[in-house]
């Protein structure tokens, strides 16, 4: 009996390593002239359904619950919408030209926005400051020369003057001086602060009628003079005073309303930033001898040095374009207490001269830059220390 031949066995082949999977083959999309199509197709019925919204909520004869339905509809559906075209859009675009668009066309429109609401006003009002009062004629300088040598205008410059001086320098210095107090409060710290608080909470107008009825004055035979001041004169057997007229005390009675507003908020920002003053330097210096008032003048007050200048900026801003106050609490003419926001709607919408009401904006807004520029290199000098 013979063996059976087997078949030889193949030899054994070592294991390969796998390679790179093979790329999936390009989807065909559509063709570039078709996308670019759908592009501007979306755009436009982006930017038709937003100018045909707003065209609508123009009618003043259209139901009122619509206008609000639409109104909201648009600005949250419709703007997502937009964006979400744009950013297809730029999907559709060339790979290499992506990234480089894609930021420009998120912060696009609210360039857009800005340029519309801040921008164009601001050119706008300098072409009409060079008009005559109609804005229909070319009067060059006129109305500038007439802010700068008109004497209700320069009364009402020196007057803003003394409010930009006055009412930060007291406002912040009273803040700062609530603020240290109230926080050595053991009880009733929160409620000690919101009466303080309590009179931001009223609008201008409000706290120029208050205070109205504080220095109200009758002259003698026209009734019973019930202002607060006045009422306690008669009370101690003395004449009542005329308190708006008194010249120039009747300026500081006004700035009196402002910072009676502006203290409580002076007082819980400044509270915030003395409440984050390292509490071992304080106890440090307390070691080294140094007294409570030292302390606070050494180290608390150069500590929170950078909000004391932010409330200040903020307090200016507010003392620059008062106009309620003055123009709530009297007569300017008669008082002496115009200020520069004052006369600006004065021209504006009283007299009806836009050129001269022009000419002021733009000088209120010139003496506001310097101010801005002053907060945005501190800010900066802060960055660049930190």
């Amino acid at each position: 009996m013979t063996a059976i031949d087997e078949p030889a066995a193949e030899p054994e082949q070592a294991p390969t390593a796998p390679g790179p999977a093979p790329a999936p083959a390009p989807r065909r999309g559509l063709p570039p002239a078709l996308r670019a199509a759908g592009v501007v197709a979306v755009l436009a019925a982006a930017v038709a359904l937003l100018w045909l919204t707003f065209g609508f909520l123009r009618d003043a004869d259209a139901n009122r619950f619509v206008l609000v339905g639409v109104a909201i509809t648009v600005g949250a559906a419709g703007v997502f919408f937009l964006y979400w075209a744009m950013n297809w859009a730029v999907d559709a675009l060339p790979e290499r030209f992506r990234e480089g668009v894609r930021p420009y066309v998120f912060v696009g429109p609210a360039m857009v926005i800005l340029a519309v609401f801040l921008v164009y006003p601001v050119i706008n009002t300098i072409l009409i400051s060079l008009g005559d009062a109609q804005g229909e004629g070319f009067v060059g300088l006129d109305n500038y020369r007439f802010v700068f040598t008109d004497s209700s205008m320069l009364r009402a410059i020196r007057n803003t003057a003394g409010w930009i001086i006055i009412v930060p320098l007291v406002g912040v210095s009273v803040g700062l001086a609530f603020a240290a107090l109230t926080d050595r409060l053991r009880r009733g710290e929160a409620v000690a602060k919101s009466l303080i608080f309590l009179p931001m909470a009223i609008s201008f107008v409000g706290a120029a009628v208050v205070w109205r009825l504080v220095y109200s004055f009758r002259p003698e035979g026209f009734g019973t003079n019930i202002g607060l001041l006045n009422g306690i004169k008669s009370g101690l057997g003395m004449s009542p005073t005329p308190w708006l007229q008194q010249d120039p005390w009747n300026n500081l009675l006004l700035m009196v309303i402002m910072i009676w507003m502006q203290t409580g908020f002076a007082m819980v920002v400044l509270s915030a930033a003395i409440k984050s003053v390292p509490d071992e330097i304080i106890e440090a210096a307390r070691i080294d001898g140094a007294s409570e008032f030292q302390v606070f003048r050494r180290i608390v007050v150069p500590s929170i040095a950078p909000t004391i200048a932010v409330v200040t900026t903020y307090m200016i801003i507010n003392a620059m374009k008062v106009f309620d106050i003055v123009f709530v609490i009297g007569d300017p003419r008669t008082n002496k207490t115009e200020v520069i926001a004052e006369r600006m709607i004065q021209w504006f919408f009283i007299s009806n001269n836009d050129g001269r009401g022009g000419a002021i904006a733009v000088v209120l807004f010139l003496a506001i830059i310097p101010v801005m520029v002053w907060n945005v290199r501190r800010f900066r000098e802060q960055e660049v220390v930190r």
